[in-house]
């Protein structure tokens, strides 16, 4: 359903230096980048993850309500991706844990405020 979604920053740089670091043990690259706009991805025909600097040259805020979630292959991946989401810099907004009987979850904001999650179901 999803061909992507894209992130504002304030930092394109730093924060492209984040998520190559943070995506590359889903799988994901770097698969363009035009100088604003950055676009990671596991393959062709893919959802992509997108870091950009706003349009309208505004400052990039979080949207409140906003939430990516990303999907890990195990809770193990979840507790492992969300750790190394801190060590690069993310903040906490929720350990990883069981949030229902199928869904397991660990929260946390990136370098520009972002909310997202890396989650296991089933």
């Amino acid at each position: 359903m999803f061909a992507y979604a894209t992130l504002g920053t304030n930092d394109f740089e730093k924060s492209k230096a984040y998520y190559t670091e943070l995506l590359e043990p889903l799988g994901a690259k770097l698969v363009m980048d035009n100088g604003r706009m950055a676009m990671f991805s596991c393959g062709r025909g893919q959802p992509m993850l997108g870091i950009c600097t706003p349009f309208d040259e505004q400052v990039a805020k979080p949207g409140n309500g906003t939430m990516l979630a990303l999907v890990a292959a195990s809770r193990e991946q979840v507790d492992a991706l969300y750790a190394r989401a801190l060590s690069l810099g993310g903040t906490d907004e929720g350990a990883p844990g069981e949030r229902t009987a199928s869904f397991y979850g660990g929260y946390f904001r990136d370098l520009d405020g972002n909310k997202a999650v890396f989650c296991h179901m089933g």
